[in-house]
């Protein structure tokens, strides 16, 4: 499948994009609903205003905090996160970085802002400060809008197909037009890898997948189902690079590169200039060289002159 080439940025004059400060002042009149309705939810208007990139309207708001929760397919909170945040929040006596929220069934959710959220809840606070969005698919821009603390692989794979799966019931746009959502189209086969095993090292692959994945020009229903057939085949692959690296180590080759430098080795494509792939094709290649695996003709050096890093799915 052919991948686009990315797009170069072309430069500005500083200085020459979005409003003006006085002009962030003038938010629009249809604010006023969403302002109702925070109120009569309990909280609190603070202000309305312009956001100066882009124009867009914005509602800074305190919320009951018992109103808020974090969108139902995002990654799990970390803990270690959570209590650094308590820290920090509780040695400064301050909590100074706005969560950012949007309206939803009589709630509020925030795609950004979950580890503040479940610190200040920890802390027993009654209140949370948000930036309340009037747009409510922005509760899908989980990766582009979350920056507190990096994703690993596993969480950007799992989050990419639980949005997907939400997406594929209210819209029967294809699987491309989310490009932006998603990111990237090998986490979405890597999420369903890493449902069926928690553990699969996800990194090990994504470098081949990155290659010959593409978006789908299909509904998001329909290129999920031809997705969960390319995560059996690449389980199934997985399988055998597991009874592989046993096999090796087995004949004393102990690194923690031993599964990548499997993967790299079963790689069909890993020397091909090619931009097009077909992904049953790769993926069945992979397959039989992998089944065709020599262990005998593998010493500890070959490891080690691969080099490169271990498939890191934790970090």
């Amino acid at each position: 499948m052919p991948r686009k080439k990315p797009v170069r940025r072309k430069k500005v004059k500083p200085g020459s994009v979005g409003l003006l400060p006085a002009e962030t002042k003038a938010a629009s009149v249809g604010l006023q609903g969403l302002a109702h309705q925070v109120e009569e939810d309990g909280g609190a208007v603070l202000g309305t205003y312009r956001e100066p990139f882009g124009g867009k309207d914005l509602l800074l708001a305190a919320l009951p905090i018992d109103r808020v929760e974090p969108t139902p397919y995002q990654r799990d909170a970390s803990e270690t996160h959570v209590k650094r945040l308590m820290t920090v929040i509780e040695k400064i006596g301050r909590f100074l970085d706005p969560i950012v929220a949007m309206r939803r069934d009589d709630g509020y959710w925030t795609p950004n802002g979950n580890h503040r959220l479940q610190a200040l809840k920890r802390l027993g606070a009654r209140t949370v400060v948000a930036l309340v969005v009037p747009e409510q698919e922005v509760a899908f821009k989980i990766l582009a809008l979350n920056t507190e603390k990096a994703h690993n692989l596993r969480e950007k794979a799992l989050e990419t197909v639980r949005m997907a799966r939400e997406l594929a019931t209210l819209s029967k746009q294809p699987e491309s037009s989310y490009a932006f959502e998603f990111e990237e189209p090998s986490y979405l086969t890597l999420g369903l890898c890493y449902e069926q095993r928690p553990r699969f090292s996800g990194g090990a692959y994504q470098s081949v997948l990155r290659r010959i994945e593409a978006f789908l020009e299909e509904p998001l229903a329909r290129a999920l189902g031809r997705r969960e057939k390319w995560a059996r085949k690449l389980l199934a692959i997985d399988d055998q690079v597991v009874t592989i690296v046993e096999s090796l180590k087995a004949r004393g080759l102990t690194s923690p590169y031993l599964k990548p430098f499997v993967a790299a080795r079963i790689n069909p494509i890993r020397f091909s200039k090619a931009t097009e792939f077909d992904v049953d094709e790769v993926l069945g290649k992979m397959a039989t060289a992998a089944a065709k695996f020599n262990v005998e003709r593998v010493r500890q050096e070959d490891v080690v002159r691969a080099g490169g890093a271990p498939a890191a799915d934790e970090g």
